[in-house]
């Protein structure tokens, strides 16, 4: 069966197209008489508006792009449904891809974005496509980046970040403050932002208190679950093993979690755990008491989703960097 169209409508009616289109769209004049007898043949026809031909006639899809490095973490979901809380009563709404720590993949997805002609883009980069992201925020489709800033960032791009330096000195800190001096580092992605500012943030630490760091204590992962197993497995391979891990992800830090509890451990009366970010999985211990850096990302949602109604709706020019302080606590 095909598709109805309003020159369908028209000659059901006996109005012309433009009445339809009058009727349909709630704008310009028309009779009741007409009004009613138009909307009840679109019933009955069971007309479906084509949402594409009208987001090229008005210019705006009402949809905003997001794209963000792990669609599974919890992190960037809560993010997610802040975003949404703000935007549902301005009729915008989210579309999901996954850039899954790939530089290639996160390039596809902005392009297959802007060829699906989404008003505005929210992303937590991967790293390497900064010339791109600088392209499509220049030709007027606004971008908002979250958690993690350009490689080459210039603050010309509105973003929501944490102080990732900070939090992860002051996470750093505590451990050594609690006697941890054979410390075990499960990094992210030294390429993005988050990754390297948080063992900025660890190192700046150890200097503080005269520490040096040991390679061999040092795991470089790329922000997933498994990059925590690996980390665990090779740090328990060492002849001193370490006292305490401290871990730059929520997910990374599960995957620790999980090996340590595979080997037996407890936390924290084998081993202490800090974790940048809360991890689910602290709950199901029965004495968790992990150490971390309580993040606020349902806020970080909110407040972007603020950014986007000042760009799209309110036009208000930009750019606004909001940087969120981190708050140091304990799972119990």
């Amino acid at each position: 069966m095909n598709k109805v169209t309003i020159k369908d409508i028209a000659k059901e009616s006996g109005v012309s197209t433009a009445t339809v289109s009058r009727v349909l769209s709630n704008t310009g004049y028309a009779s009741d008489e007409i009004k009613e007898r138009v909307r009840k043949v679109a019933r009955s026809l069971n007309y479906q508006p084509n949402a594409i031909a009208r987001s090229l006639k008005i210019d705006r899809t009402n949809t905003i792009g997001v794209i963000i490095p792990d669609i599974s973490n919890p992190y960037f979901m809560r993010i997610s449904r802040g975003i949404e809380d703000t935007l549902q009563n301005e009729n915008y709404y989210l579309l999901f891809v996954s850039g899954d720590e790939n530089q290639k993949k996160e390039r596809k997805m902005l392009r297959v974005l802007m060829e699906k002609r989404v008003d505005a883009i929210v992303l937590a980069t991967s790293g390497g496509n900064d010339e791109l992201i600088n392209q499509i925020n220049n030709s007027g489709v606004p971008i908002v980046l979250i958690d993690r800033k350009l490689q080459n960032d210039t603050g010309e791009i509105d973003s929501v970040v944490e102080n990732n330096l900070e939090g992860a000195y002051q996470l750093t800190k505590q451990l050594i403050q609690q006697g941890h001096t054979n410390i075990g580092v499960i990094n992210g992605s030294l390429k993005v932002s988050t990754g390297m500012e948080r063992y900025i943030g660890y190192q700046k630490a150890m200097d503080e208190y005269c520490l040096g760091i040991e390679s061999e204590l040092i795991f470089n992962g790329n922000f997933i679950e498994d990059d925590g197993v690996k980390a665990i497995t090779n740090f328990y391979k060492l002849d001193r093993k370490p006292t305490a891990i401290l871990s730059f992800n929520n997910t990374m830090t599960f995957g620790a979690i999980i090996q340590l509890r595979k080997m037996g451990l407890t936390i924290p009366k084998d081993i202490v755990v800090a974790s940048y970010g809360e991890t689910e999985a602290a709950q199901l211990l029965e004495s968790p008491s992990i150490l971390h850096v309580k993040q606020l990302p349902y806020e970080i949602g909110v407040k972007v989703g603020k950014i986007l109604i000042d760009r799209l709706i309110n036009n208000i020019k930009g750019p606004t960097n909001q940087i969120f302080n981190p708050i140091i606590d304990i799972s119990e």
